[in-house]
């Protein structure tokens, strides 16, 4: 890798990751409208909704080329979200 330039060695290709999230958002819709549990869907929803958020922090806002502090930093809000998603799916787990 040395003869490689430092500029080049982290550049991701934006492009295909920006058709990653595309397709991770025709999957989005073809599950919203997929008849299937709802309990099923949302678990899948959520489940893609993390998967594309965790492309946007590791690419776009450059998370993949820091520090192991700053990714910890940044895996605080993903954990809380998690945890503040787990009351909404226990309750639809109850109802039914």
């Amino acid at each position: 890798m040395a003869d490689v330039p430092a500029t080049r060695r982290h550049r991701p290709n934006y492009m295909l990751v920006f058709a990653f999230l595309a397709l991770l958002t025709g999957v989005e819709v073809g599950v919203a409208f997929t008849p299937v549990p709802k309990s099923i869907q949302v678990t899948a929803l959520i489940a893609l909704a993390i998967a594309k958020a965790t492309l946007v922090g590791m690419y776009y806002m450059h998370l993949r080329y820091e520090g192991r502090v700053l990714r910890f930093i940044a895996l605080g809000p993903l954990l809380l979200a998690i945890i503040l998603m787990l009351p909404p799916l226990f309750d639809l787990a109850v109802r039914r």
